[in-house]
């Protein structure tokens, strides 16, 4: 029998739909279980579910790593994949799109 889940495991759950509402299911899996773990656990649910989002979406949906292997340094590649992030972002109907300069990502 599984426990009953935790006040921040239905936080988590929340604040992923309430941010990623057309998420599919296996993506928003992982970034649930991501903003579950424990380096996250001393942030609060909706910028866990944030980071992990925008983390997810960039190693998964984008060229981010493939820019890094190409040599270009974090901020430049993050750079060239922030509008794919937004286009991912936007399929899912996300309440909140990637900002250039926002620093939580």
């Amino acid at each position: 029998m599984k426990p009953a889940p935790t006040e921040r495991r239905r936080a988590i759950d929340k604040a992923l739909t309430l941010l990623i509402p057309m998420a599919p299911f296996i993506d928003a899996e992982q970034i649930r279980q991501d903003a579950g773990s424990k380096h996250m656990k001393t942030l609060p649910p909706s910028i866990a579910v944030w980071l992990a989002t925008v983390a997810h979406v960039r190693h998964q949906h984008t060229e981010y790593d493939r820019l890094l292997e190409e040599g270009y340094d974090r901020d430049a590649a993050r750079f060239f994949v922030l509008e794919q992030i937004n286009d991912v972002l936007t399929t899912w109907r996300a309440t909140r799109l990637l900002d250039a300069d926002d620093e939580d990502a």
